[in-house]
């Protein structure tokens, strides 16, 4: 009788999702029989600070797992503290915003954790099924955290809507996966840019590239797969909102820069073309639709359409540059975009969202601190200096010009020009518009404030010190 091989397991390698994926089962167990919903947060909170701990803690490691299926390695690494840092200012922000929404806290802690395994396996997938797999885990998590607002129609909606959409979406990636296996024989990344260039059935590879292509394409919302993005951003309860638009997002471009730039870098004269009309179009039909905006969520789920369209420049580009541009541009905009919903969240209330443009007039001296923080944000997003959406542009197009792609970059910078439009109207309500005086007694926000300011804080620092998280990104993409 044959006996069955197991693949050695190198068990450091997979310390980060092991630990993120046990948080997830001790919160689901924790959710049964724990009846306050502040514990469970600060539960969660030091859960994910501990794994954020034991990941910094392997940074310089690098290797292969489940017979070089998963890697460990500094690009892996760089994705997974930002998953689990923005899971924990979203965790900070859901301890306020869960309040009389009557979200099981168990459940909704539980999901939000799974789908940052899913992130992670992502990250980590040297193989086309295990990024099928970690899309998965973060998917259907996500799916149901959209609709975790059971009392509210349009949270309702928006999980349909998701769901519905992403599942015709990895119907694409399941497919691009089977027309790439026929194409070279293989699922491992570095097998199949090994076999690309020489690959006998070259149309079956294209067409299985463009399929994954567009599976990638919606899960980081970019034209024309974009259409569920503003009415799943505004049905989902804010807090997941923020998640959506910066970890899911994130996760989606990790794997799609590890699949292109690396798998598929032998065929970037076929998928380059392609990828630099979707950037054009992504980041133009974002701000472009943004300026005619008046709910400050659908603005701000335009403004991540068309961010992720600047993040395509730098994979178009290609080379070191481009992709270290692309990760230091995730790190400047994830923190930005978290503040920015933070502060709709902060904002708003049980029965009244106050996600209006016009429910923001006088915020800046009713509010004086979500004034000032929104202002960082707003100007950040638009690309004002020394912020860090700024040098995240910066970087971009410069990497698109070394590689001589002009035209993109001048279509780049007349899109920031564009969006200054929609960022500014924000801080016209805020600081020129009369509002009414506040209805009845603040509540109090500690843990959203503190979200808030700490995302702020770190949109002026990566915008003033480049060089360091510049450096970061740069030896994350190249540790690929």
């Amino acid at each position: 009788m044959e006996r069955l091989l197991l693949p050695a397991i190198d068990w450091l390698a997979v310390l980060p999702v092991g630990l993120t994926a046990l948080l997830g089962f001790v919160l689901l167990a924790l959710g049964l029989f724990a009846d306050d919903d502040e514990t469970l947060g600060w539960i969660t909170l030091i859960g994910l600070a501990v794994c954020a701990v034991v990941t910094a803690c392997l940074a310089g490691q690098k290797s292969m797992t489940f017979a070089g299926t998963f890697a460990l390695d500094g690009y892996a690494l760089f994705f997974d503290l930002l998953f689990l840092v923005a899971g924990m200012v979203v965790v900070l922000m859901s301890m306020t915003y869960l309040e009389g929404t009557g979200i099981p806290a168990g459940d909704y802690y539980g999901l939000l954790v799974f789908a940052l395994a899913g992130m992670i396996v992502m990250a980590s997938a040297n193989d086309l099924i295990l990024v099928f797999l970690g899309l998965e885990i973060m998917s259907i998590s996500v799916y149901v955290l959209a609709g975790a607002w059971r009392t509210q129609l349009r949270s309702n909606e928006a999980a349909m809507k998701y769901f519905l959409l992403g599942a015709f979406a990895t119907g694409f990636l399941l497919y691009g996966i089977a027309l790439v296996y026929g194409a070279t024989g293989a699922f491992r990344l570095d097998l199949i840019a090994a076999a690309a260039a020489g690959a006998p059935h070259r149309a079956l590879m294209v067409a299985g590239v463009a399929m994954l292509l567009v599976a990638f394409g919606f899960k980081v919302a970019a034209v024309p797969f974009h259409m569920w993005t503003p009415d799943v951003y505004e049905g989902a309860p804010t807090t997941i909102t923020a998640l959506m638009a910066v970890a899911v997002k994130a996760a989606g471009f990790a794997a799609f820069v590890r699949v292109f730039l690396h798998a598929f870098a032998g065929l970037h004269a076929d998928w380059g073309m392609l990828l630099w009309v979707m950037a054009a179009l992504t980041m133009t039909v974002g701000n472009v639709l943004a300026l005619v905006q008046r709910n400050v969520k659908r603005m701000l789920a335009y403004s991540s359409i068309a961010h992720a369209g600047y993040i395509l420049v730098a994979l178009v580009a290609s080379g070191a540059a481009g992709g270290a541009a692309a990760l230091y541009h995730l790190l400047a905009y994830s923190f930005m975009t978290l503040g920015a919903f933070g502060v709709v969240a902060a904002l708003g209330s049980v029965g009244e969202p106050n996600e209006m443009l016009d429910d923001y007039a006088g915020v800046g001296f009713r509010r004086p601190l979500l004034g000032v923080t929104m202002a960082i944000f707003m100007l950040s997003l638009t690309g004002i200096p020394p912020f860090a959406g700024f040098t995240g542009k910066f970087y971009i197009f410069t990497a698109a010009i070394r590689d001589g792609y002009y035209v993109l970059a001048v279509i780049g910078v007349l899109n920031s020009a564009i969006s200054a439009g929609y960022y500014i109207r924000v801080l016209i309500a805020m600081y020129l518009t009369p509002g009414a005086e506040e209805s009845g007694r603040v509540a109090r926000q500690p843990y959203l404030v503190t979200s808030i300011v700490f995302s702020a804080v770190m949109t002026v620092l990566i915008g003033v010190f480049p060089a360091l998280w510049m450096q970061l990104a740069r030896l994350g993409f190249l540790s690929l």
